[in-house]
């Protein structure tokens, strides 16, 4: 009977040793799964980058016409002549005092030669007269002629004098309108527009010729009387135009008045060049930007920023690997940069790539760019 006792407890204390071992191994084992399945997963891989300090250019942006810089009118002098040849047209390029048109000159030929066979009968009335008047002073002393008779010779050859002097005006008349016969370029410039037509008789003062004088247009932009202070002369422009070329410019001018109605002022912008920038034409509405200089500013990668519901926001990396959402405003762009005028935490990081699939408070596993570029 002591055998048998002493078996059945000794079965016993084995059987109580491995239900412990048992219930010790599936408690921990639970503990571990329990652990495991607490433990929360980065829900993306994302990669971060902190603001930089950069200098970028301000600009002031400005809408406008384009107009000639000047534009010269080229009319005719003469009257009642026949247009006989037209040289030039439209977009041609001309020199100062290049012939442009000529007048039939058979009329004016004809009253020149009449005007110099006048002149010519006039000084040999003079002469005729100046000798007559020559004799009857060598016989004032004799008093063979009477002071009478003298005085009238002297008369008639200061009369004949001045015949001479009108003749030799009408005959510089004459020759003034053989020299209108021939419409000369009063400037360096560029036809614009033409309404001499060959055969044409046209009266004195009618218009044959539109020039824009010296090749040169200007952009007249539209500045707001709070923005005009800004701007300065020789301030450099880029102006663009509808078909988008752009074309450089230098403020020549700002208007000394604004525009009651408006409130706006006149910036008068040089275009030079007019041939070589062929984008932009006098009449064109144009868009520019005035480069006012540069200041710094901080800024980050265009990808960092996720728009939603209007509003611009970064997500800004955390020690503990979360994410935090952050509102923002925006201002200039220079490349694939973008400029934070939101005062943003000296040491922040900001998440790029991933940055739209991200929430607020979202866990996330930082990895190098360059791989996740790559890929």
């Amino acid at each position: 009977m002591k055998r048998s006792t002493l078996i059945t407890l000794v079965v016993a204390a084995l059987v109580l040793v491995g239900g412990a071992a048992f219930m010790l191994t599936r408690s921990k084992a639970g503990t571990e799964a329990k652990s495991k399945t607490a433990a929360p997963k980065p829900s993306l891989s994302v990669t971060v980058a902190q603001p930089e300090s950069s200098e970028l250019t301000m600009t002031l942006a400005a809408n406008g016409s384009v107009a000639a810089w000047q534009e010269a009118s080229v009319g005719s002098e003469s009257n009642g002549l026949r247009l006989a040849e037209v040289r030039v047209n439209v977009g041609d390029i001309v020199k100062k005092g290049q012939v442009l048109a000529t007048f039939s000159p058979e009329t004016v030929n004809a009253d020149v030669a009449q005007s110099r066979a006048a002149l010519a009968e006039a000084r040999a009335t003079a002469a005729d007269a100046a000798g007559n008047a020559a004799r009857a002073r060598t016989l004032e002393q004799t008093g063979a002629l009477s002071q009478q008779q003298i005085n009238q010779y002297r008369t008639t050859a200061e009369t004949a004098r001045a015949k001479v002097e009108a003749a030799e005006a009408a005959l510089a008349v004459q020759q003034v309108r053989k020299g209108n016969t021939q419409v000369l370029a009063p400037d360096d410039g560029v036809i614009s527009a033409r309404t001499a037509t060959v055969g044409g008789v046209v009266s004195a003062g009618a218009e044959l010729f539109k020039m824009i004088r010296q090749g040169r247009l200007e952009w007249r932009a539209e500045v707001t009387s709070a923005e005009l202070g800004r701007i300065a002369v020789g301030t450099p422009v880029t102006v663009v135009s509808a078909s988008g070329a752009q074309v450089p410019g230098k403020v020549r001018a700002v208007a000394p008045t604004v525009d009651p109605q408006t409130r706006n002022a006149l910036v008068y912008v040089d275009i030079p060049n007019v041939l070589q920038n062929t984008g932009i034409k006098a009449g064109m509405f144009a868009r520019g930007d005035f480069l006012l200089g540069q200041s710094s500013a901080t800024t980050v990668p265009q990808a960092s920023i996720v728009p939603r519901d209007g509003f611009n926001y970064l997500l800004l990396l955390q020690p503990d690997n979360r994410v935090s959402q952050l509102k923002i405003e925006t201002g200039r762009r220079v490349g694939d940069r973008v400029e934070i005028t939101t005062k943003l935490p000296p040491d922040a990081k900001v998440v790029v790539q991933g940055a739209g699939f991200l929430n607020d408070g979202d866990l996330v596993r930082v990895v190098d760019a360059t791989p996740v570029a790559a890929k």
